[in-house]
């Protein structure tokens, strides 16, 4: 009797185990496997390391962390900005990150919690006389940002208002090349890039204007995706309470820029 008891128990231990595996390898589109949408050249986001392999930025460290907690590996896929939106609704990857939560965006994907906050800013050479007090004096200016990011949207709102040049620009980086040639006279970029780019060592630029912290980043998954979103939700929520966001936070910007974010 005992031995059958032994028996009925073990089946059912194997049973409920081979349960959660199959509820884990149905997870993610590969099993075992976290596939990730990133565009890299966005530092300090996510971008190479000298060696032009190796990747770094506060959005791989975030996605190396979640993946440890849902015992899954990464894959990350570099992927065009143009592009990272199909490539979620195609399956090409489970997930992309450094995606601003907008109302359009919100009925086409699945977002996560935010995991950090930015704000707009206006960068110029540090030997230009050019002063911003508020967005409107941008007029007459050639400004810079990348294309499809609410950095466009940020001037686009103002072109009804005043008269500018603006260019777009497939990567971050080139805008701020050309700002560097003076071939441009002003980037608009998300706070958390400017200042990356503006307290580097000897760096030429600096922040002339910046807004309050309105956009909020997350990450975006195929719409309907509803297990994967909740599992990288609970997950976001226990690094935030072990203290993992603000190491990672530190380690990148030598700053916080994640505890206001959990209060949200």
């Amino acid at each position: 009797m005992k031995n059958n008891i032994l028996v009925l128990f073990i089946f059912f231990a194997v049973l409920a185990l081979t349960g959660c595996v199959k509820q884990k390898q149905g997870l993610t589109l590969t099993d075992g496997v976290l596939t990730v949408g990133v565009e890299v050249g966005y530092p300090p986001m996510e971008y190479y390391d000298t060696d032009g392999v190796t990747l770094l930025g506060f959005d791989i460290e975030l996605v190396n962390a979640l993946a440890q907690k849902l015992g899954l590996t990464v894959n990350f896929i570099d992927t065009a900005w143009e592009g990272i939106f199909a490539g979620l609704e195609t399956d090409r990857y489970d997930i992309a990150v450094n995606i601003t939560i907008l109302p359009e965006r919100q009925e086409r994907f699945n977002f996560t919690r935010p995991y950090i906050a930015s704000s707009m800013t206006i960068v110029a050479n540090k030997n230009s006389n050019i002063k911003i007090e508020n967005p409107l004096d941008i007029a007459g200016r050639r400004i810079a940002y990348q294309g499809d990011t609410t950095a466009q949207y940020f001037t686009e709102r103002l072109r009804g208002q005043i008269r500018f040049t603006s260019f777009s620009y497939d990567k971050i980086t080139n805008c701020f090349n050309d700002l560097r040639l003076r071939r441009l006279d002003l980037v608009a970029a998300d706070n958390i890039v400017a200042y990356h780019y503006a307290s580097a060592e000897n760096s030429p630029f600096h922040v002339i204007w910046e807004g309050p912290a309105d956009e909020y980043i997350a990450i975006c998954l195929k719409k309907g995706n509803d297990a994967l979103t909740n599992a990288l939700n609970n997950a976001l929520n226990e690094m935030f309470a072990d203290g993992t966001m603000l190491e990672i936070s530190q380690k990148i910007f030598n700053a916080d820029l994640v505890s206001s974010i959990n209060n949200l």
